[in-house]
């Protein structure tokens, strides 16, 4: 999946319980504070388009997983 990188402004404690459970699960901030957009998107109606061209998508998650595991490695 492509990434962009974006400036946010989180008050305190949002930012302390994301640290956190980020730390918590093994995750980068970036990566936790994705999936829970995404969550929060989905629990709140937001439907993603159809994807045009599903092989396009296949390649990006294959880079994902790809970007994971080399992140994993690289952790130990």
């Amino acid at each position: 999946m492509a990434t962009r990188k974006v400036t946010l402004s989180l008050d305190a404690s949002a930012i302390e319980y994301a640290e956190r459970a980020a730390k918590a699960h093994g995750l980068s901030l970036s990566s936790w504070l994705s999936k829970a957009a995404r969550r929060e998107a989905v629990r709140t109606g937001y439907r993603a388009r159809p994807a045009a061209d599903p092989e396009k998508l296949a390649k990006a998650d294959e880079a994902e997983v790809a970007a994971a595991e080399k992140e994993l490695r690289a952790e130990g």
